[in-house]
């Protein structure tokens, strides 16, 4: 990976000649990508992303191909050999633009909107299945972690509870599956745009209890479970089972990392917890 990361700039300077774009700073460099700002000729500001991973380049391009279409699209230019594209500068800065007051209700609706795109996409099989992730991914290192937390009793309520997880087929739907709130910028006309996904295929309900937990962790989780079920149709209570499962994975990932966020998680799960006994 850090050879990949020595070797990025380069793939930049070279898909940044193709597209006529002149690279004016590094926004971010991360394990899964490399984002440089530039400049079109016509003045215009874009990102330029690359990709150490072509399967995961080519799924959130094809995602993003899908949920922002023209005239709003966000995929300017795609070179697939380098696995770098240029996408619109949402609100024309790194960040986006500033958000609205009611930005919950708006980013509900463009988030159901998505979901709606995701079902008429005939390729839903080239993406991996939310089954397998949590099936060989989450559930494995939940119970891992389990065996060294010194959280209490709560995590393994948690766990029972989230035993109540199912995957419905008549919900399934090309996910976003990284909803923090960073990833859901605003353009300067108050519109969200849904970026950075890790598509996956599977049940709608995965993506609105991500949603309800990680948009901001520790503010409005009531507010935004309420608005997830009334948009989304599904229950608050057979949401919960996956609130509780994502919010338990989390919080022991923080635990275990020793990140700051844990006394926050920790408040999450107990009012989760506390909606299963009312």
């Amino acid at each position: 990976m850090n050879g990949w990361i020595d070797e990025a700039p380069g793939l930049l300077t070279v898909a940044a000649a193709r597209w006529s774009l002149a690279l004016d700073g590094y926004h971010d460099a991360g394990h899964a990508s490399v984002i440089a700002t530039a400049a079109a000729a016509d003045g215009s500001r874009v990102l330029v992303k690359a990709w150490p991973d072509r399967d995961r380049y080519s799924r959130e391009i094809r995602a993003l191909r899908l949920w922002h279409r023209e005239p709003d699209g966000v995929v300017l230019a795609a070179d697939d050999d380098l696995s770098v594209a240029a996408l619109a500068l949402v609100g024309g800065a790194p960040g986006g633009a500033a958000r609205p007051a009611h930005e919950t209700s708006l980013v509900s609706a463009a988030l159901h909107r998505a979901h709606g795109r995701g079902r008429s996409e005939p390729g839903l099989s080239m993406f991996p299945q939310l089954h397998d992730h949590i099936t060989d991914e989450v559930l494995p290192r939940v119970r891992r972690r389990l065996g060294a937390t010194a959280l209490g009793p709560r995590t393994e309520s948690a766990l029972w509870h989230a035993a109540g997880v199912r995957d419905h087929p008549a919900r399934e739907t090309l996910l976003h599956g990284d909803l923090y709130r960073e990833n859901v910028p605003f353009t300067e006309d108050g519109r969200p745009v849904l970026l950075d996904p890790l598509p996956m295929s599977g049940d709608v309900a995965y993506d609105w209890a991500f949603w309800t937990v990680y948009y901001e962790v520790g503010r409005g989780t009531g507010g935004r479970l309420h608005r997830a079920s009334l948009v989304s149709g599904i229950s608050v209570e057979d949401l919960l089972p996956w609130c509780l499962l994502l919010g338990l994975d989390g919080l022991l990932y923080y635990e275990e990392t020793g990140d700051a966020r844990m006394t926050l998680m920790t408040r999450v799960l107990d009012a989760l917890l506390a909606r299963c006994t009312e």
